[in-house]
């Protein structure tokens, strides 16, 4: 009863009104805009409810684990029905298709066991032949200490040599008498002067 007579009411309003009048329906048990606020809440200061730190942190994490969740399912099924849908479309090509890509499977698959058996051959090519260039430069190395030990003992020889024909010169028991001797008749005299050039400037005389 109370609804058909403010039905009647709005609608009496609605026609009584200017073409420009704004017509506000009133609703029961609220207030508008231009009511002052109510003298038992005059004083009241709104303060938010206390937050639990720890609790907003696993609830956080939950609601990003529902939403990861829900994400997943949304998207299983989405794919669940296009693939009904495409099945459905395509009817008898779906066993045409699917053959031709098997045959296509087992085609890239061989050419991929004939890649690989060409790679091997170029692999095992290439490590032979740096095994070979290994085996050159340790020959060569090899070489090159023999030749470094062949000068070695050679020159080891050629001072031998040397040595034994200074040996000839050397003073000994046999002709120690003989050297003194010439000593006293060819005397030296080992007390001069040289320039920067090496030229005797001043030297003394022997008595």
């Amino acid at each position: 009863m109370l609804q058909a007579l403010c039905s009647r009411s709005l609608q009496a309003a609605r026609l009584c009104a200017p073409r420009r009048a704004v017509v506000v329906e009133v609703v029961r048990g609220r207030k508008s805009r231009s009511d002052p606020i109510a003298k038992s809440k005059e004083g009241r200061i709104k303060t938010p409810p206390p937050v639990d730190p720890v609790e907003m942190v696993v609830l956080k994490e939950r609601y990003e684990e529902y939403q990861l969740i829900i994400s997943a399912l949304r998207l299983e099924f989405k794919e669940e029905v296009q693939r009904k849908k495409y099945e459905a479309e395509t009817g008898s090509m779906a066993e045409e298709r699917a053959r031709k890509e098997a045959e296509e499977h087992s085609a890239l698959m061989a050419w991929n066991r004939a890649e690989n058996q060409r790679m091997l051959q170029l692999r095992l090519q290439r490590v032979q032949k740096e095994k070979e260039e290994v085996e050159q430069k340790e020959f060569e190395a090899a070489l090159e200490r023999e030749q470094k030990r062949q000068e070695f003992i050679k020159l080891k020889e050629e001072e031998l040599l040397r040595l034994q024909e200074e040996a000839k010169h050397f003073i000994t028991l046999e002709n120690l008498d003989q050297r003194i001797e010439e000593a006293l008749d060819n005397p030296k005299n080992y007390n001069f002067a040289i320039d920067k050039e090496g030229r005797v400037i001043k030297q003394t005389v022997l008595k």
